[in-house]
């Protein structure tokens, strides 16, 4: 089990940025996938983008073009870069962490104005 710390959410207006944060409490260098989620007040938690311990990415097609999922594992650490940020990306993103477990952050809210 990794714990899972996250930082970067807040308030920005439409076609804004942010910079989402998830620091580890280990290495992440063997951890088979890490990722974000968000969960939008009544809809289930959605896959936003996922990482390999390979490098691989993948993304959601509503962020695709707008949204980078990066590694620092020197820092231990996932960031999600947010551009062209709308509306619809309201939301409480977690980080995840899997490698035979699940490991969760507690969340950090997003507010996109119009």
């Amino acid at each position: 089990q990794v714990q899972l710390v996250e930082s970067g959410g807040g308030l920005v207006q439409a076609g804004g940025s942010l910079r989402l944060s998830c620091a580890a409490s280990r290495s992440i260098f063997s951890i088979n996938v890490m990722g974000w989620y968000r969960q939008a007040p009544g809809k289930q938690r959605e896959l936003v983008a996922a990482i390999t311990s390979g490098g691989s990415t993948n993304y959601a097609d509503s962020v695709k073009g707008r949204f980078t999922i990066s590694r620092d594992n020197a820092k231990n650490t996932v960031y999600l870069q947010m551009n062209s940020l709308k509306p619809e990306d309201t939301a409480v993103y977690y980080c995840n962490a899997y490698s035979g477990q699940y490991s969760w952050g507690q969340g950090t809210q997003v507010t996109v104005s119009s």
